[in-house]
Parts: structure tokens; C-alpha cells; sequence
């Protein structure tokens, strides 16, 4: 993708980029309870378009800082916001509108669905493959990605947080009636249920004046969206709480498309699936909203930032169920691109995204509502606790692990045999004992056993149930987690005629107090070997208690959180940034999609990341010249600990990020690490492709630093160090005396560890810079070490989390030349020999073939639209490489790679949205693999050709390779390489041994010649 930025005199342009697309969604249960890969790929295929989202040139209005003959800045300064009704805005809104419109027309057909012009700048259209690679070689455009479908990622926790004590950030921002006021919280999401109470702005709702009945609020300063009225949804539902209400579905169809494809939604901002309504009300609902019935127990509820104004941009589109809500790019970049032209101070993105692309087009869109004042709280993800899952890696949001709160609703479920487990629930009592059945002993004839475990509902199997209710009836039921949303086995139980249920995990994951159907307890998988041999017995029976409101110790890392270390950019940013309480949230929902309930409660990262939104909202109104990064710094360098274990060790830093967040401190914290978009285009020189040389070389000699370790953030993260390194920031007194601050550090066994300076004073409003110096003694290679280091002057501790990997050697994970010279830099860890073994090259194996269409889309190896092949892998084999390229496909099909080894197990796949795909193995054993070509999108028949290398243990003669003899560390070497007797039109795969010390990872060498 490329990208074009004018700031401090300095163009940056990013080159093309190829980003996959991404399928958002929202949920409220991690991952394990989610559909597979495969199905989440028939997810994506049921609703997939032809749109496209095309990058141009020039700069959004919120980042356009003049240079063009006739238009005048239109970035907003500090403090400030867009305003759409600036004939300076207005004009250059303009000017973009017509360089679109001068693209699209070049192509002679399509339909345009978007202008977007404030946060990012290009248009979404309706294209074929044909009119896209056109576009793609139009003058001024810079990128065209394929659209992808996101999915949601899915109590009082402000007494938890410490909001409403004395001293706390309520009271900072003016007390409980003024925490947020005049704060706009633009929540992009399902959408929005008005009538709930955490959004009226009736009398008495939290407590302050009236005007006309109503709160008075006043008119917020820069504040210009709208009320978009829709279906069961006039713009009256609009109030002085909830402002601004637009929805977002062009990639759809329109709302033409949404009632054809999901007829049971709305077309309209309102909420069917209840995950919107749930961001909304924990990011700003009111203050002290009473819950009903069963819902007492928790007492009262609030927003983090209850005097906030609230827009709700619905992007997300429901299933039937509610167990999940998804929507296009091409829709969240409009939603997005609206709300910073509206005037929002705030995004709440509880939505999935990419691991890999700090330049897809939301990640870009986040980069200019940032350099356009706006914060952005981002879902972490909800892909733990396998590590290597965090999403949005981009260092210019807040990314948000999900950690647990110290309220903890619990029943006790009494067995016949005198055992008592005691689990999550909310449960009323079941008044027993009642017989007690394993699900897998009541399934109707027929049913898939998997599916009968699983307590499926009828609604998630295509309507047909799955539990007998001759065996049912009348007892409480045992299911396992997973797949399916855990209220709809409750459900299914019902419908049976259940009287209970007990929910048991299958694998170590969170407990979970959901509303359930019948009355539920969910039990850890520590229990489930016990009460399923026990549930297996003749005579079981069991009894439900009624639910207790209890405390735990607290916070803890909620088990499905997603967690570092970051993928994206070779790990030189600490992601997560922070973690919020995320685990059983009680706020506002959709009654359809959530049993004709008003409150419920949900779980995820979704539930954690409008914590952060509704405190950055406070933090917004408690300082309103702070920009976006400088909210951010101090939310992370005041956070606290998890009770994982020590803040020294790697892993829990890669849980917490910087640490749970302490709202208290976080509104005095000393000092902050601010950036600005040319820190961030600096940070993509350093880690991407995509910024052209010229413009990382005019940063450069801006005194930008290359060096991603270097990034101006409140944590260190070093990917691979060998044998040393120093690193950089720059602090800024926001206190409001002079103070000098002093350095400890914690951690780093088997570091050196040297700041300098280690003390300075600075007056308020200064900026000071420093290094870290970092040598490796005794810590193990290629494996973490963390840290921390703190800065304070007696009153502030400003806390920075620091994790570095040290390496013997650092070298590129691939290098890739024509068939001339390649000279490339290695840095050594260790001190002592040194050799380079060549392997290969070896050329490509080609083989051509043909597939249809998988209507199913649901890869089998004895489906439809599949074809294979028997490949052999000899002994000695190092690397194999199989691959499929878009150029040699053909074009606007979308092929996937699957291969299994010769006992017929799964080792590997590709399956991304074109048919570039390529699978590697290492050291695979010898035999006769079978590689399958999947015809996931093909339009009648695809033709291919399947490239396969297998790289032995030694040279073949056609690669030299000159490299150092000795290794010193701290030091670096070149290592050379040239080539002889390459076949012309061919594409050849070798590899580079290091040797001299373990653990050394090889290079891989990939050679296309002309």
C-alpha cells in the first residue's frame, strides 16, 4: 500500500503493498467457542462482494497541511477538530471528490459505494479483477485492496478501577456529573439499542439538572454528525446522550442487500446483536442505571466516562442468532472516516483485524484519525492464550488485552455422589436434586455426535435440534464448551425441556457468569473428567444453588486474550499496549439478539477495549491539549500489574503489555512519550516495504531515527539483539513544576543494563532524551527476557515494560535477487568462528493443472473442486516449498493450498483471499506428501501451475557465498553471494547454514531470473 504524507516539509509515500483482506467480527466468546478456520472461510464466502478499496495520492483533510496551488491547510490544530463547514475543508474535500472520480473514470465502468476523504483518501467502488488491475496502473492511485469481511471480538468495574473514589478520575474530571462532558465516544460496531436506559438523557438518569425534562447538556464544541433515521429507528431516538446515530452497509447492497442476505436485522443504527450497545454502555453509559430482576445482584452499573456523548456507527451486521456480527472494509473505513469528520474525540474498535499489516486500509484510516487528534482503543483479540495471536499492530492506537475484575458471581452445583463444584453462574436454584445426564447420552437418532456433546441449538444447525427431549426433559444436562455461543446450549437444553445445565470447558480457558436459558453453572476443565464419569452412572443427580455475588483476587489475564509477542515487524513493538477488565461485563444489549434481555453479560476483548475508549474519554476532558499518543503514554506508564506472576518475566509482559490500567495515576503521570506521523512513518521505514526510500531518507535527515527499536513509545521491545544495542526515547514534563527524575531498572537476568543520563530535571512543558543500552552476558539466546524501567521524582513512577530477545546472530529471513550479486549485513551475539554453508539453489518443480469451483467452499480432500498431487520429499531434505502465484493462475480465481504427508496428516496450508499462496516446511521427513489445489473462488475453470522445491543439506554448485571467518560480538559482517549457470525464466530456492554457534536461524535465498 502506499501512502502519501506531507508534515515538517517532508513527503512520505509508501509503496504497494499487497494487504490480505480482513475478516472483521464481533463476538461475545473467544475464539475457542468460535467456528474453525474453514468455516469462518465459508463465512467469509457467503458474504463476499466485488468491492474494492482504492488508496490515492494525496492526503486525507484531517493530515493536509498545504502545498497544493488553491487549497489551504486544513489539519486541525492541537485541540481542534474538523470542521466540515471550513470552506477550507470543504474545498479540498472537494479537490479529492474530483482526483476520484478522475480515476474511476479512466476504467469505464464499476459503481462507486464511498468518497473517503477526512481520514483516509480514496473511494470504494463495485469493480471486476480487470477494472481493479487497472486501477492499479493509474496515475495517482496507490493502492486497491480487495474487501474483506471483520468480525466483533467480544459489574461495576469503575469501583474496581477506582473512578468514583475520592481523588480518583471522576473527581479529577469534576465529580461523577461531569466525568466526560462534552466528549463525543464514537463507537464503530452492531449499532445501538436507544431505549436502553445507560442511554436516555432523562431526568434523573445520573442525577444532574434539567431543561425541559431533559439533561442539559450543552451543544459540544465541534460536534457535526447526525441522526440518520432507518428502520424502527427515527432520528427522535437521537437524544443529548446518544448524538449521532448513521449506519454503514454499501458493501452489502445497501440496505436492499442487508434484507435480502440478513433479513432479520435492521436497516437502521439499530442494534439486533446487542455487541454495539454493550461497547456503547461500557465506554459512556450513564451512571448508576439500575438493573432488573435476575440482574440485581450486580447492583448498579455505569459507563467509565458517564457524562460522555455517544455516536454510534454501525458497520456490523448480525446473524440471526446474535452469536456474532461482521461487516466489509470498505464499511468500517466510511464508518471511521465519518466519525472523524463529525467530531468525535474518541473510537471504540472492539472488531478483529490484521496480525501482519501495519498498512491495511483501517490500520491507515487509524493513522490519520490519530494525526487528526482522534484516540483509538483496538480489541487485542481473542486468540489466547496461543501466543503470537495480538492483532492491530499498528503503534499508533491502543491495543487491548482483557484481564478479569474482582467480582465474581458463583453457584455451587451439589452431585449425588456428595461431590460440590463451584463455578461461574448467575443462576437461580434448581430445586433438586433432578436427574443428571451427560449430553452425549441424549442425542436424537441421527444427530452428529460432535454436535450432541456440543449441545448445539437448533439455530445453529440449520434448525433442526439435536438433544432428545425424551431424555431431557426434566434434568439438569452436562455440555462442553465450544463452537457455539454458550447461551445457545442453554437454550438448546431448554427447548429439550432441560431444567438445567452444567457448562464444562474442555481446555484451559475463562469462567464465564452468562444469562442463561435455564439456570447454568460453567466449571473449569479441571473438573469435567470427574462430573462426566459421575454424569455416565445410573441414578446421577445433581442440584443447581442459587448464585452468590462473591470477590476474587484480581486482575488476572483472561484466558482467550490474545497476546504478544507481535508478528508484524519482526517483534520491535511491545503489542499488547495495555489490559483493561474484560472478563464477565454486565452492560447494555439488544433484546433480539440476546433472549428479549436489556443488560447481559459479555466477555472478550471486546469488553475490555471500551474501558480504555471511556478513559481516554476522561483523560480527553481532564487535559484537553494532550494529543492522542500523550493519553495513551500515560494510561500505560501508570498501569499496575496483573497476578499472572512477576512484571519481570517475558511472558507476563506479553500478557499485560505495560500493565492494567489505573485511571488515578493515569491523569498525573509525570511524563509522557508523545509521536506524531512522522515518528510512525519512521517506524514503517524501519519495519515495512512500503515506504520509498526517498522519503525514509528525508526523515532520516529530519533527525528521525530508522530504527523501529527506537519509536518514541512507552515500551522496548528488541525482536532479535545481538550482542548489544542502544535505544532512544524522549520523555515530556506535562507536571505542572519542575522536577528531576531518576532511573531504576528491574529485571533483564543476564543484562547489562546502562541508561544514560540517569537523572534530569526538567521543567514542565521540556523534553528530555535518553538511551538505553542493552549487553547481553548470560541471557539464553533466542529466547525473552523482560523487564522494566521506571522513571520517578519521589511523587510520579513513570513505568516503561521492556522485552528483548538476544540472538547469536541477526541476519534477514529471506533474500531475494534477479541471478546478480546480493550483499547483505549480519550482526554477531557471540564471539568466536564463523561459516556460512550454501544449500541449493535447486529450480522449481513445475506441474500445470486445472480446478473448479467448491461450491461448498469447505476444503475436503475428497470434495468437489479439489485436485492433488503426489509429490516426493527425499531424505535430507532441509526446506520444501510448495507454491501457487497469482501470475501464473488464472486471473481473478482464488486458489488454496493444503498438504498432507504420507500418513495422510494435515502439515500445512495457504488459504488467503487471491491465489498467491505458498506453504514451507522444515526439515520435513522423506516421503510421499499429496498437495492439494483447492478451487475456493474460481469462475468456471482455473488453471494453474503448482511450484515445489526441495532443498537438500548441501550446495549444487550455482551459489558462491563469501561471509566473515570470525564473529565478534557487538560487531557486524557482509555476507556476499553470486550466482552461475541459472537457467534464464526460472525461480530457484537455496538456503544459507550459519555455523559457530547454536540456535542460529537460516537464510532463505530466492532467485527468479529474467
Amino acid at each position: 500500500m502506499k501512502l502519501i504524507v506531507r508534515s515538517v516539509a517532508l513527503v512520505a509515500i509508501l509503496a504497494a503493498t499487497t494487504a490480505s483482506p480482513t475478516y472483521m467480527q464481533a463476538s461475545q466468546d473467544p475464539v475457542p467457542d468460535q467456528v474453525s478456520t474453514q468455516e469462518s472461510r465459508r463465512a467469509r464466502a457467503e458474504a463476499s462482494n466485488s468491492v474494492y478499496v482504492v488508496q490515492m495520492a494525496e492526503l486525507p483533510t484531517g493530515s493536509y497541511t498545504g502545498g497544493i496551488a488553491g487549497f489551504a491547510a486544513t489539519k486541525p490544530g492541537r485541540g481542534q477538530k474538523l470542521d466540515p463547514n471550513n470552506s477550507a475543508v470543504s474545498g479540498y474535500a472537494g479537490f479529492l471528490d474530483a482526483r476520484h472520480a478522475q480515476a474511476f473514470g479512466q476504467i469505464g465502468g464499476g459503481r462507486k459505494l464511498y468518497d473517503y476523504r477526512y481520514s483516509f483518501n480514496g473511494f470504494a467502488a463495485e469493480l471486476t479483477e480487470d477494472q481493479a488491475n487497472a486501477l492499479r496502473g493509474t496515475a495517482g492511485v496507490l493502492n486497491v485492496t480487495k474487501d474483506e469481511l471483520v468480525t466483533a471480538q467480544t459489574s461495576s468495574t469503575p469501583r474496581f478501577l477506582g473512578l468514583d473514589l475520592p481523588g480518583g478520575a471522576w473527581d479529577q474530571a469534576g465529580g461523577v456529573g461531569d466525568a466526560g462532558e462534552d466528549i463525543v465516544i464514537g463507537v464503530i460496531d452492531s449499532g445501538i439499542w436507544p431505549e436502553n436506559p445507560s442511554f436516555s438523557d432523562r431526568t434523573g438518569t445520573n442525577g444532574n439538572g434539567t431543561q425541559g425534562g431533559k439533561l442539559n447538556y450543552q451543544q459540544i464544541p465541534g460536534w457535526h454528525g447526525k441522526c440518520t433515521p432507518g428502520e424502527q429507528f427515527p432520528a427522535s431516538k437521537c437524544n443529548q446522550k446518544l448524538i449521532g446515530a448513521q449506519r454503514f452497509n454499501e458493501a452489502w447492497g445497501g440496505d436492499a442487500g442487508v434484507e435480502s442476505q440478513r433479513p432479520w436485522e435492521f436497516t437502521s443504527p439499530r442494534d439486533y446483536n446487542g455487541h454495539g450497545s454493550h461497547t456503547a454502555g461500557t465506554a459512556g453509559g450513564n451512571n448508576g442505571v439500575a438493573l432488573p430482576g435476575q440482574f440485581s445482584v450486580f447492583g448498579r452499573v455505569s459507563g467509565i466516562a458517564p457524562r460522555a456523548r455517544i455516536a454510534a456507527y454501525k458497520a456490523l451486521w448480525s446473524t440471526e442468532d446474535g452469536s456474532t456480527a461482521s461487516g466489509f472494509t470498505s464499511d468500517l473505513v466510511a464508518a471511521i472516516d465519518q466519525a472523524v469528520i463529525d467530531g468525535v474525540d474518541v473510537i471504540n474498535y472492539s472488531i478483529s483485524g490484521t496480525r501482519t499489516n501495519f498498512v491495511d486500509p483501517v490500520e491507515v484510516a487509524f493513522l490519520f484519525a490519530a494525526d487528526a487528534g482522534v484516540f483509538v482503543a483496538a480489541a487485542a483479540g481473542n486468540d489466547g492464550p496461543t501466543t503470537q495471536t495480538v492483532i492491530h499492530p499498528s503503534p499508533w492506537v491502543a491495543t487491548v488485552a482483557a484481564g478479569t475484575h474482582d467480582r465474581f458471581p458463583s453457584a455451587l452445583v451439589n452431585l449425588g455422589n456428595g461431590a460440590a463444584y463451584t463455578g461461574a453462574s448467575v443462576a437461580p436454584a434448581v430445586v433438586g436434586p433432578v436427574p443428571f445426564i451427560d449430553s452425549t447420552a441424549a442425542g436424537l437418532p441421527g444427530a452428529d455426535p460432535a454436535r450432541v456433546a456440543l449441545c448445539y441449538a437448533a439455530i445453529d444447525n440449520g434448525g433442526v435440534p439435536v438433544l432428545n427431549p425424551a431424555a431431557v426433559a426434566g434434568k439438569i444436562v452436562l455440555c462442553d464448551r465450544g463452537v457455539t455461543a454458550r447461551v445457545n446450549k442453554s437454550l438448546a437444553v431448554q427447548q429439550a425441556g432441560g431444567l438445567g445445565m452444567v457448562l464444562v470447558n474442555t481446555s484451559n480457558n475463562s469462567l464465564n457468569a452468562d444469562f442463561h436459558a435455564v439456570p447454568t453453572v460453567h466449571l473449569s476443565h479441571l473438573d469435567r473428567p470427574a462430573v462426566k464419569a459421575y454424569a455416565a452412572t445410573a441414578g446421577a443427580t445433581a442440584r443447581i444453588n442459587t448464585a452468590v455475588m462473591g470477590t476474587t483476587a484480581a486482575p488476572f489475564t483472561a484466558a482467550f486474550s490474545s497476546r504478544g509477542p507481535l508478528v508484524a515487524g519482526g517483534g520491535n513493538l511491545l503489542k499488547p499496549d495495555l489490559i483493561a477488565p474484560g472478563q464477565d461485563i454486565i452492560a447494555a444489549v439488544a433484546p433480539p439478539g440476546n433472549g428479549g434481555l436489556n443488560f447481559s453479560i459479555y466477555s472478550g476483548t471486546s469488553m475490555a477495549t471500551p474501558h480504555v475508549a471511556g478513559l481516554a474519554a476522561l483523560l480527553r476532558d481532564i487535559h484537553p491539549d494532550w494529543s492522542p499518543m500523550a493519553i495513551k503514554s500515560a494510561l500505560m506508564t501508570s498501569a499496575s500489574d496483573v497476578l499472572d506472576g512477576p512484571n519481570t518475566n517475558a511472558t507476563v509482559i506479553f500478557r499485560q503489555g505495560a500493565g492494567h490500567v489505573r485511571p488515578t495515576r493515569a491523569g498525573d503521570p509525570g511524563l509522557v512519550y508523545d509521536s506524531n506521523i512522522n515518528d510512525w512513518l519512521a517506524f514503517l521505514c524501519g519495519t515495512t516495504t512500503a515506504v520509498t526510500p526517498g522519503t525514509c531518507g528525508a526523515l532520516a535527515g529530519a533527525g528521525y531515527s530508522l530504527n523501529p527499536n527506537n519509536f518514541n513509545g512507552p515500551s522496548i521491545a528488541i525482536g532479535a539483539m545481538a550482542g548489544m544495542q542502544t535505544i532512544s526515547r524522549r520523555v515530556t514534563n506535562v507536571g505542572s513544576s519542575t522536577a528531576t527524575y531518576s532511573a531504576a531498572t528491574t529485571g533483564m537476568t543476564g543484562f547489562t543494563t546502562v541508561v544514560s543520563p540517569s537523572s534530569f530535571t526538567l521543567a514542565p512543558g521540556a523534553d528530555q532524551t535518553f538511551s538505553v543500552t542493552f549487553t547481553r552476558n548470560t541471557a539464553t539466546l533466542n529466547s525473552y527476557t523482560g523487564g522494566q524501567l521506571t522513571w520517578s521524582d519521589g511523587t510520579h513512577s513513570v513505568r516503561s515494560p521492556i522485552v528483548v530477545r538476544p540472538v547469536a546472530l541477526s541476519a534477514p529471513a529471506t533474500v531475494a535477487g534477479s541471478g546478480g550479486p546480493i550483499g547483505f549485513n549480519v550482526a554477531f551475539g557471540y564471539t568466536g568462528a564463523f561459516a556460512v554453508t550454501p544449500r541449493g539453489l535447486v529450480p522449481a518443480a513445475l506441474t500445470a493443472g486445472s480446478v473448479t469451483d467448491d461450491p461448498a467452499d469447505s476444503f475436503s480432500p475428497s470434495g468437489l473442486g479439489v485436485v492433488s498431487f503426489p509429490i516426493t520429499i527425499p531424505a535430507g531434505t532441509t526446506l520444501a516449498r510448495f507454491s501457487l502465484f497469482d501470475a501464473n493462475v488464472t486471473p481473478g480465481n482464488d486458489l488454496d493450498l493444503y498438504v498432507f504427508n504420507s500418513a495422510g496428516s494435515f502439515v500445512g496450508g495457504s488459504g488467503g483471499s487471491t491465489s498467491a499462496e505458498q506453504v514451507n516446511l522444515v526439515n520435513p521427513a522423506a516421503g510421499t506428501y499429496t498437495v492439494y489445489v483447492h478451487g475456493f473462488g474460481v469462475t468456471g475453470t482455473a488453471n494453474f501451475t503448482l511450484f515445489s522445491w526441495a532443498v537438500g543439506n548441501a550446495a549444487t554448485g550455482n551459489m558462491s557465498v563469501t561471509a566473515p571467518a570470525t564473529a565478534t560480538i557487538g560487531t557486524s559482517g557482509t555476507i556476499g553471494l553470486s550466482f552461475s549457470g541459472l537457467a534464464p525464466g526460472t525461480k530457484y530456492l537455496g538456503s544459507l547454514l550459519y555455523a559457530g554457534s547454536p540456535g542460529m536461524t537460516p537464510t532463505i535465498v530466492e532467485v527468479t531470473t529474467p
